[in-house]
Parts: structure tokens; sequence; C-alpha cells
């Protein structure tokens, strides 16, 4: 079944805009606390909610705490908390969910609310279809003695600083070193900074300092290039960047260099894989470059390919019990560390594979660089577009064979179809990309 409200990621949208709207997000909390009853009618279950820095955070947490109430869900507030920091206090706290109002690398304008189920997993397809259905429904308050209770709880933060140090090999410290931090000016303003200065690092701190209405602008994982100036002024060693809600991760070296979550990756993958420490092999997406892909297959490390979305990456990682995946967007994850993506744990593992390796991330990486890709989107009214590409795309298949790599990708929110060809040399990838485009054009 497809779904009416859930995205890959929860549900998202402008503020004052259907769905993100008080009375939806009600709605929303309502459904959720309805399921989570209805799969233990013998205990009252317990939520944690926690925020990113988006004005319209108040709003939107005091409406899913009047919906989780209402059918009979008790609540914990934390407030600002990285979405991963929700992932990992609902597992710690044996609670039976966790909610994160945010929308991760979005504007301030945007927001939204994503799910963990017990333990600080990804809903499944199941329970979101299920919360679905209820939200179909009418909403019926409990009557007063079948209330939830809310309440804010004390020392979220800490715990979650804790917990990511404790990721960190004990035997490693971060002294010496001159990191920039970019957190944003989102979930991790004051998370992150405590995370790296308590292991050693001197700091820089840039994006930590939100007022409601600046986060992600102009800086933080989207926008590297305020982290990259901040590293070349201040003769840092690093820089890391994490996106609005702390689950995003790109670095930058001491000589301004961008490493995009493919790079990343392959550094974790490759410190494993080299102390025998790589269960499995790796998983990316059909995004990822294919030039990742045959270095890693270069050194025995099997590579699989999940659909877009980090919840994907997941599932393949769980299905085929490896631990290390994600995408270039810099959704990074190391299920050994933790559950979900997490943006500082992800820089904390990289920095430990660069002092394990003792070479510089330029070094480590130089075993590839990524083929070029072309990406052409095109319109289309319908049309059997599938059909149109077929000859071409198994002509340009032929062609690239071992060079290269075709992606067709239908939008999910427009009638438009992205045509990426990835290959060693631009020439090719832009000459089939073309011809591929072409021929889909003809019959628009």
């Amino acid at each position: 079944m497809s779904r009416k409200y859930f995205g890959t990621d929860g549900v998202r949208g402008e503020v004052g805009q259907f769905p993100i709207t008080p009375e939806f997000v009600m709605k929303l909390g309502y459904a959720a606390g309805r399921v989570l009853v209805n799969h233990d009618k013998a205990h009252r279950p317990t939520v944690l909610i926690g925020k990113d820095t988006r004005i319209s955070g108040y709003m939107l947490e005091a409406a899913l705490q009047a919906g989780f109430t209402a059918a009979g869900v008790n609540v914990l507030l934390t407030g600002p908390l990285p979405t991963p920091g929700i992932a990992y206090l609902t597992r710690a706290l044996r609670l039976e969910a966790g909610v994160v109002i945010s929308a991760s690398h979005n504007p301030f304008h945007d927001n939204g609310i994503k799910f963990f189920a017990e333990g600080g997993k990804k809903l499944d397809d199941a329970l979101e279809l299920e919360i679905e259905a209820m939200l179909d429904q009418p909403m019926e308050t409990n009557p007063s003695l079948e209330l939830g209770r809310a309440r804010r709880i004390e020392g979220a933060a800490d715990r979650y600083i804790e917990f990511c140090k404790s990721t960190f090999p004990n035997e490693m410290s971060l002294k010496g070193l001159r990191l920039v931090v970019d957190c944003a000016n989102g979930a991790t303003y004051h998370i992150a900074p405590k995370v790296f200065h308590e292991l050693g690092a001197e700091l820089v701190e840039i994006g930590c300092e939100p007022n409601g209405y600046n986060i992600n602008d102009r800086v933080g994982a989207t926008y590297p290039k305020t982290l990259q100036m901040a590293v070349l002024e201040h003769q840092a060693d690093f820089g890391i960047a994490l996106d609005g809600d702390g689950d995003r991760l790109i670095m930058v070296d001491a000589a301004g260099r961008v490493y995009d979550g493919d790079q990343l990756i392959y550094v974790i993958a490759k410190a494993r894989a080299a102390r025998g420490a790589l269960k499995g092999g790796v998983v990316g997406t059909v995004m990822t470059n294919m030039a990742m892909e045959l270095a890693l297959q270069k050194q025995g490390v099997p590579f699989g390919r999940a659909k877009v979305g980090d919840r994907y990456v997941l599932e393949m990682l769980h299905a085929d019990g490896w631990q290390v995946g994600g995408e270039a967007s810099g959704h990074i994850l190391c299920l050994d560390k933790h559950s979900t993506g997490d943006g500082i744990i992800s820089s904390l593992q990289v920095l430990a594979a660069v002092q394990e390796l003792g070479l510089s991330l330029a070094d480590i990486c130089a075993d590839w660089q990524p083929f070029p890709q072309t990406l052409i989107n095109v319109r289309h009214n319908g049309c059997d577009w599938k059909g149109a590409a077929a000859q071409p795309l198994a002509e340009a298949e032929v062609a690239l064979n071992g060079r290269g790599r075709v992606v067709l990708r239908p939008s999910g929110t427009e009638p438009v179809v992205r045509v990426m060809v990835e290959a060693d040399d631009k020439a090719l990838a832009d000459a089939w990309a073309g011809a591929i485009a072409k021929a889909i054009e003809a019959v628009a």
C-alpha cells in the first residue's frame, strides 16, 4: 500500500500548510498514541518528544503533546535535541516511541514529524500504515481518568553527550587537534561542541547561535562554503559540518577540501577493513558514485545499493547483517555504534580512522576520484517514458560496461524523470544522458 501522509522520513512540509498545521499534528499524535495503546492495552505507553531550533517547534510540540495525552499516552519532553539523540534516549529509557519535530536540512519555514519505534529504530511500513489508517478515523479524547501526563525531563543533553563520547576509542584522544564545528544553528548547538571539547580538541564554533529563524541558513552540511572559509582562516586541522537535526555530516580538511558522505563512508570502511573489523560490506544507494564501489571491490569489500533514503540503506544493512553504509548527502550509518545515522558519532569514527591509519583524509581517499555525473531532469505528461528510454538505455549499458552506469528515477513530487549517467569520462556521461533524455522528450 502507498502512504498517504508519510514520506521516506516522516511527515514534512511548510508550516501553516497541510499537513504541518497544529490541527493535523495534534491528530497525528493522537493517531500514533492510539496505535501504541492498541499494541499493549495492559500498560500505559510513554513517548519522548524532541525538536530542533525552529520557531514553529514550540507550536508543534504543544500540538503533539495534546494529541498523545488525549489518546492516553504519557509524554516526556526534552526540548532541542538532535534526531539521533532522541533515538538513543528512546532505547536507553526503554520507551515505546520517540518523536522528533524537525525538517532536517530544510529552511526554517518548513518543519516535520518523524518517529522512532521501541529500541530507537525507524518505524516499519506496517506501523506507519496503522497510523495512517487511524488518522482517517475521528478523534475521540479519552475520559479524564485515562488521559496521559506530560513533563519535561532534565539531563537529556548530558546523557546523549556521554553516549557520543563513548563511541570514540578509549585509547585515543582529540588532544592537539583544532576543529571547526558548524552546528547549522540547529539541534546540536549545545551538544557537539561539548563532545569534541571533552575529548580534548581545541574548538572554533560556528552555527551555534540559533534564534528560531537561522537554522541551515548559509551554514551546516548543506552549505560547506562557510566551514571551508573558517577552517582556512583559523588554520584548523578539520572542519565538521552537521545539519539542522544532527543526522548528516560533511567534513573539510586543513587544505579546505570538502569530503561528502561517500568519501567519509569509504574512510570508515577502509580503516575497519584494515584491522579486520568490517563486518560484511558497505551499503550505499543507487546514487552512490561508482568509483567508490570499484575502489571497495579492489580491497575485497562487498558493496550493495539500496533505494535513495537512509531508511532503505538501514533495511539492507539489517537484511545482510552489515554495519556500515549511507549516502553522499552525509547520512552515515555505523550500526555497531548507533541504531540510526548520527553526524557527531560518524565524525568521531572518521577522526578515529585517520588516527588509526596514520594518513590524511586526502591520502586515505586517494584510491579513487568520483566519476563525473550528468543529471538531466526531463518533464513528461504521463507518457510511456520507460518504453521510450528502453533502446538508448540498452545501448548505453553496453557502451558503459565497466566504465559507468545509468540511473533513471521518476520524481515522487513532480512529473519529472531524472536521467543520471555516470562514467569515467565526462564526455561519455554527457553523450548518453543527452541521448536518453532526448528519447523521452520525443514522446513527452
